[in-house]
């Protein structure tokens, strides 16, 4: 009997001991973060909707993730905001949305398709791009108005477009482009491509263009600077590895790799 009592006694210990070992497992902090022994528990593929502008620093963030977390995978869809959330609102399947403006996030969060409020994350600001060398002299927002000129502008219910209309109507300006792109990286291919003279794009997109175009810096874009917000989907397949995923774009080093692609802080 005695034997039977210990036996039994050590039983409920190791069940004890297991239950603590696994409410530390599933442990997060306040702000959502999983600590170092959930991180372990991470499993399954976060597809995240984002904003054509976050494609270079986001696919950075991705395989650090992945670095990070073995066994997990970060699949991107890169495109406008206004696309990607008419997308998620028709049933895409998604885990996380990164949009351009709060505008684009509306249509989600309007639809009761996200978990939470959406955070945002950074800011971006505009700049004209234009063809290496800037061959016509391109330095104002006004220029663009000349005769002659091939300038691409984004379509204006894409954030950037909404943005570059703002500042032109800030400036009193009126601009006929010669195309209007679904994303900010369309309109920046145009002139990669000497398609067109120059385009109103992200300062991000500029750097992360390098040589390939020239940027100009003009002082109406300040009135026009987006916030870029984040969410949880509703529908999303991995919850908690999603999560992990937007914690690592709000932490310090996420916010690191976003600076150094031109990106402004929240």
């Amino acid at each position: 009997m005695l034997q039977l009592a210990g036996a039994g006694a050590a039983a409920l210990m190791a069940l004890s001991a297991c239950s603590s070992s696994s409410d530390s497992d599933n442990a997060t902090d306040t702000s959502g973060k999983s600590d170092t022994s959930a991180s372990s528990k991470l499993s399954g593929t976060v597809t995240v909707f984002a904003a054509a502008s976050l494609k270079e620093s986001f696919t950075t963030l991705g395989k650090e993730f992945e670095k990070q977390h073995p066994g997990t995978k970060v699949s991107f869809n890169f495109g406008g905001s206004d696309a990607l959330a008419a997308s998620i609102t028709s049933g895409a399947p998604a885990d996380v949305f990164a949009a351009a403006s709060p505008k684009t996030m509306a249509i989600v969060t309007d639809k009761k398709d996200t978990v939470g409020t959406p955070a945002t994350f950074v800011r971006n600001q505009l700049e004209i791009a234009t063809v290496p060398g800037n061959p016509h002299k391109v330095a104002s927002l006004k220029d663009l108005t000349k005769s002659g000129l091939k300038v691409v502008l984004c379509d204006k219910t894409v954030p950037c477009g909404a943005a570059a209309q703002k500042a032109l109507d800030a400036s009193s300006l009126e601009l006929t482009p010669v195309s209007y792109e679904q994303d900010v990286k369309g309109a920046l291919n145009k002139v990669q491509l000497k398609e067109a003279d120059a385009a109103v794009v992200y300062k991000t997109d500029v750097k992360a263009a390098g040589g390939k175009v020239e940027g100009v810096e003009f002082p109406e874009s300040a009135k026009a600077i987006n916030d870029y917000p984040i969410a949880l989907l509703k529908n999303a397949e991995h919850a908690q590895t999603a999560k992990a995923f937007i914690a690592l774009v709000q932490s310090a080093e996420g916010q690191q790799v976003l600076s150094g692609a031109g990106f402004l802080k929240p």
